[in-house]
């Protein structure tokens, strides 16, 4: 434990689903970790007040308010950590950087290329006067994942020649499921591919260290209908009255509305150096809850890692002799690997809001120290440039697509 008395005192934007993820990581990572600095859960905002209320004391906040403005302008607030749908990513970051706040926002970073990359130069101005800002994706803080990059920088596979990912979820599969923010493009951006693509994209560019030069795509949304919601949390939602069979309780159908976003997307894409890769996310994958899975293939070995299986690694060295070579099953919980020193003995498993708390203690050891953490805005604009590359492509009957640099996108 840490005996340091600087504290960073954080600022939160949104309360739902992420916003209780990133909750648990600021409670528990000074109690974990000894870092130069402490978070401490300062002020949480959303627009209900007797909802905000009632988050700020069930997630551990000293107090709320309804106003993100009031929470940038105060003076005791250091962090502003940006939990709320994409539509109003840019615009709070932007005020918070300009305030001087160091930013921690969701991905993906924003719901438009040129909102992207108006957060980026700002973050990258920031920088100068020492102003801190990273982009959330947090499953590069999963032990196994951070191992999985060592593998490959460390040259355990060779040439990297093949990258394959899926991320595969089925929670809007029922027709009748509700209308809820995440399926209309004007606060998502996009559907699958910019809710869990986006992880995709950013954990393979992370993991290979190389960035997509060039995609062709197709994207579809089955369902192109839905009923409006009468309430959401997170993933899940309700309709007024509405009965199995998608009837009001007074036998009318209840109001819809149209999907504006994707329901699955699928492409192919080349890497630096000339890296086949295929890509496919859809939130239709029937029985597929939360199936993330990236396998990387080399000229000397194989990894794998699969997101329902976060504690392992599968590997296959092929410098072994002949007759010993098989896909090894390792389990990332020794004290050497990645973040894994700070819990439990060997053996004992974490868990997905681990990956949180370790963004956390990332996050907050770079600004105490005065590092630029990662990922960046920068970096968070490069799988916006993906992201908008796909679509571009999807539109134009799969056409291959180029990739512009983000470096270059924020000189320009």
């Amino acid at each position: 434990m840490s005996t340091t008395d600087r504290q960073l005192r954080v600022g939160m934007v949104g309360y739902a689903f992420m916003g209780a993820a990133h909750s648990q990581a600021w409670r528990t990572v000074n109690r974990v970790f000894d870092l130069p600095a402490r978070a401490r859960m300062s002020l949480i905002c959303g627009r209900d007040a007797g909802k905000v209320a009632d988050a700020a004391d069930r997630l551990g906040w000293d107090a709320y308010t309804t106003d993100w403005r009031d929470l940038i302008a105060r003076d005791d607030i250091d962090v502003v950590d940006v939990c709320t749908p994409g539509d109003s990513h840019a615009e709070i970051a932007l005020a918070a950087l300009a305030a001087g706040k160091h930013v921690l926002c969701e991905k993906p970073l924003a719901n438009t290329v040129s909102e992207a990359r108006a957060m980026a130069a700002a973050a990258v101005t920031a920088q100068a006067a020492g102003v801190r800002s990273m982009c959330g994706f947090n499953y590069r803080r999963v032990p196994a994942v951070a191992m999985m990059r060592q593998f490959v920088a460390d040259g355990r596979l060779g040439v990297i020649r093949h990258v394959r990912a899926t991320y595969l979820q089925d929670w809007i599969v029922d027709p009748q499921f509700p209308l809820v923010w995440r399926l209309q493009r004007d606060k998502a951006g996009s559907g699958a591919l910019g809710d869990i693509g986006a992880h995709i994209i950013d954990l393979t560019q992370y993991v290979t260290g190389r960035r997509i030069t060039g995609v062709s795509a197709v994207t579809e949304t089955f369902v192109k209908e839905r009923p409006l919601p009468a309430g959401s949390s997170g993933l899940a939602a309700t309709v007024d009255g509405a009965a199995v069979d998608g009837n009001g309780a007074d036998g009318h159908r209840p109001a819809t509305g149209a999907v504006t976003v994707d329901d699955a997307a699928v492409f192919v894409a080349r890497l630096d150096g000339g890296v086949l890769a295929t890509y496919e996310a859809s939130r239709f994958a029937t029985g597929r809850k939360n199936a993330l899975r990236v396998e990387i293939n080399g000229s000397l070995g194989t990894v794998a890692f699969d997101l329902e299986r976060l504690n392992e690694l599968e590997f296959y060295d092929a410098t072994r002799p002949a007759g010993e070579q098989g896909f090894s099953r390792i389990l990332v919980t020794e004290g050497e690997h990645p973040y894994m020193s700070a819990w439990w003995p060997p053996g004992h498993l974490i868990g997905y809001e681990h990956s949180f708390t370790h963004q956390a203690r990332d996050f907050v050891e770079a600004v105490a120290t005065g590092v630029d953490p990662a990922p960046s805005f920068v970096d968070g604009l490069q799988v916006q440039l993906v992201l908008d590359a796909v679509t571009r492509s999807a539109e134009l009957g799969s056409s291959w697509t180029e990739v512009e640099p983000a470096l270059a996108t924020v000189a320009a």
